[in-house]
């Protein structure tokens, strides 16, 4: 097993925002710092916004600009306090993440991004990586519709390939892998039985693609048992990279034979992203020359 920790650990703030200041309303208003009118947040439309793989560095500058010129932005759990405390303080900030001891409905979100904007409010939905890959943003943009609510899309950059560029891992190499499959691992339990085809997947692996798993922690040992029941060798290269941009990124190597007992022993914990496959090795002709990524 290789682990890599990156950073230290976080300094566990809450997300406490940082006071108003000039530069707040010299960003927003002043003809100084102007930019045109299309990239401002208009009243009474919602933003579906990517907000990239965490830090603020890495939000795309459409993002940014929407985000300084909202009204009200509702930001899920997976956005950093690092990119909250920089919302200037005359946006109203909501959280409604999903998280272990706190859940916000989905039927809620949808329902107070429609009302604020109904209201005439300019109103952003922050998403962690890109909205519309695992992020529910299709979900959001069906209801708004349904309800005669404008609204537009802002890519973002997705985990799927932030975490493992950032570990030094291309998803396809010319000499290795040609392609790539996305997964969740993760599943709705609302849909009853699981609609990944394993045996579709490990052939995939076999004939040289990689296989990337978003939100697989906790089911890894499932996942990673179910490719070697289909066949995959379990020589075949796994890394898992935790909270990639993170101050806490960390990556853990290993096989598909090790990988589980390397996360236990490194205390993996979500989000992390599994990349599985030949292109995983060539982490091991780059780290040391990798320079790290320094969050903001």
């Amino acid at each position: 097993m290789e682990e890599d920790t990156a950073r230290g650990p976080g300094t566990g703030n809450g997300p406490q925002r940082r006071p108003q200041d000039a530069d707040d309303e010299a960003i927003r208003r002043s003809p100084e710092h102007a930019m045109p009118e299309r990239s401002r947040a208009a009243a009474g439309r919602v933003y579906l916004v990517g907000a990239g793989p965490g830090d603020p560095d890495l939000l795309t500058v459409r993002a940014w600009r929407l985000i300084a010129t909202a009204d009200v932005v509702f930001h899920d759990a997976l956005t950093r306090d690092t990119l909250v405390h920089r919302i200037p303080a005359a946006v109203e900030v909501i959280d409604v993440g999903k998280r272990a001891d706190r859940k916000t409905p989905q039927a809620e979100i949808n329902e107070r991004l429609a009302d604020r904007a109904a209201a005439g409010d300019a109103v952003v939905r922050l998403k962690g990586g890109d909205p519309f890959v695992f992020g529910r943003g299709g979900e959001e943009a069906q209801y708004l519709a349904a309800n005669d609510v404008r609204f537009e899309v802002v890519p973002g950059v997705s985990s799927v390939i932030a975490a493992p560029g950032l570990a030094g891992i291309p998803l396809t190499h010319r000499d290795v892998a040609s392609r790539f499959t996305v997964i969740t691992g993760h599943e709705t339990p609302d849909k009853g039985a699981s609609t990944l085809d394993w045996a579709a997947l490990a052939d995939e692996i076999r004939n040289g693609s990689t296989l990337v798993i978003l939100m697989g922690v906790r089911t890894l040992e499932r996942n990673v048992s179910a490719l070697g029941e289909e066949g995959v060798d379990g020589d075949v290269p796994v890394a898992l990279v935790q909270k990639a941009a993170w101050d806490d990124q960390r990556v853990v190597r290993g096989t598909l034979d090790t990988i589980v007992d390397d996360a236990d022993d490194s205390t993996i914990t979500p989000p992390a992203t599994t990349v599985v496959g030949d292109v995983v090795s060539i982490r091991d002709d780059i780290a040391s020359f990798l320079d790290e990524f320094e969050p903001a």
